[in-house]
């Protein structure tokens, strides 16, 4: 990766294709349609796709990135689907709102080493009490597949490391599972995640 991560990913977005696909997480997806809709925070939304799913159903959608070619790629993508959406381009721990939202949805969102706790804890100061984090990425065993994420494995994730950086949450699913991933050309075949529901304490 490059050692401006903003480079990284407009490098990676810099292209006519969803390079993630413009279907939604299948996790996020399930775990979004037994929510009652609300305002929901979706950090490093890259292209849009959990966004507009989201959107066009009834759910009143803020997005972020720090990737400028995300939010053109994203913005493509709302006005396809005829669905109105913030979003702006800013770092983590940059991000700030006065609202806060009923849900935050994290897939695939491995923030650098050095500031991930930091952000994540910095994230839930968003969401209300009650609130819901809909979590998947790569865990630390995803290193021996091709199917996409980051190769250093500081940055996988595992059940003890989300234990420890998402303090103040009740999960009510945490688990570790081996899926067949078809996001795109960057996220595709057998892939070990992470995934979890949690509710603010």
């Amino acid at each position: 990766m490059k050692n401006n991560p903003a480079d990284f990913w407009n490098d990676r977005f810099n292209s006519e294709e969803f390079v993630y696909g413009t279907q939604p997480n299948v996790f996020f997806k399930e775990a979004l349609d037994k929510l009652k809709a609300g305002t929901l925070l979706l950090p490093a939304e890259g292209e849009g796709r959990n966004a507009v799913y989201a959107a066009t159903n009834n759910w009143n959608v803020s997005a972020f990135d720090i990737s400028k070619s995300g939010k053109e790629k994203a913005l493509f993508l709302f006005k396809q689907n005829n669905v109105s959406i913030a979003y702006d381009v800013v770092g983590v721990l940059d991000y700030t709102s006065n609202e806060k939202f009923d849900a935050i949805g994290l897939c695939y969102t491995h923030f650098p080493i050095d500031i991930r706790k930091q952000a994540n804890q910095h994230l839930l100061k968003f969401l209300k009490k009650g609130g819901v984090v809909i979590f998947e990425a790569f865990s630390k065993s995803q290193l021996k597949n091709n199917s996409g994420g980051p190769k250093n494995e500081a940055m996988l994730f595992s059940l003890e490391v989300i234990r420890q950086e998402f303090k103040g949450l009740e999960f009510k699913i945490l688990e570790e599972k081996t899926i067949e991933l078809s996001e795109g050309k960057f996220h595709k075949g057998k892939a070990d995640v992470i995934r979890f529901l949690g509710i603010k304490k």
